[in-house]
């Protein structure tokens, strides 16, 4: 059976790394190598070598580690907005919807998919730590042209639509939704390394009080304080 694929746009890579043995192998091993070097020492030829390839090989499908970094975390952010999506049918309270899209970025990282060449507790690593390096780069303007950050772009507006639902007035619909999901990453980022920074301190196996921490922000800005659990904040 053909293997659940994620849909990107074809812009990210050369060729379709998810229709191929060694595709899949290259995102598999990719994540895994990132995840243990960092993006600044992780280069295709140690790539080659942990999947006992070719970097010529790899150039095939990717033109360089930066579309490479741009292509996993795309492929996180359209895992979640497919997700979110397939947990809010059904749902007709807005006020719901936006609480499960919430409970869906901060336990995406936890679940798992049909995908099984994607381990979704590193990827979710690499999001939080590596990728801001991939839209803060002198390249970001004609990237974005390209429509590289269609997928981020789409969650967002996913996002920002059930915002609207709840409250079509609110004037910062786009604004509050992406800062959620990086209110998420950051603060996520800041417990474990720079813990003076945030409030929060997170649980091993938990993110339950990311969860809390971005209801309140959000239903607080949305005037949906009557909403919120006040013995879970």
């Amino acid at each position: 059976m053909k293997p659940v694929a994620i849909k990107l746009n074809e812009k990210l890579f050369l060729r379709d790394p998810q229709e191929t043995k060694l595709g899949r192998k290259i995102i598999s091993h990719g994540i895994e190598e990132i995840d243990h070097l960092g993006f600044e020492k992780f280069t295709f030829k140690k790539l080659s070598t942990a999947i006992g390839s070719t970097e010529a090989s790899i150039y095939r499908y990717f033109e360089n580690k930066h579309k490479f970094l741009l292509y996993l975390v795309s492929w996180y952010w359209e895992s979640i907005r497919c997700q979110i999506i397939d947990r809010i049918q059904g749902v007709d309270a807005p006020a719901q919807k936006l609480r499960l899209s919430i409970q869906m970025i901060t336990e995406a990282s936890q679940l798992n998919t049909e995908i099984d060449f994607v381990n979704e507790q590193i990827l979710h690593r690499i999001v939080v730590s590596e990728a801001i390096k991939a839209y803060h780069s002198k390249e970001v303007d004609a990237e974005n042209r390209e429509g590289l950050f269609a997928n981020y772009k789409s969650l967002v507006r996913l996002i920002s639509e059930i915002i609207r639902e709840i409250e079509p007035q609110f004037p910062y619909p786009h604004t509050l939704a992406a800062s959620v999901i990086e209110m998420a990453n950051e603060n996520i980022y800041y417990a474990e390394h720079l813990p003076s920074l945030t409030d929060l301190k997170i649980k091993v196996g938990s993110l339950h009080d990311i969860q809390k921490m971005l209801e309140f922000f959000a239903f607080k800005m949305l005037n949906l304080d009557h909403l919120l659990d006040e013995k879970n904040l």
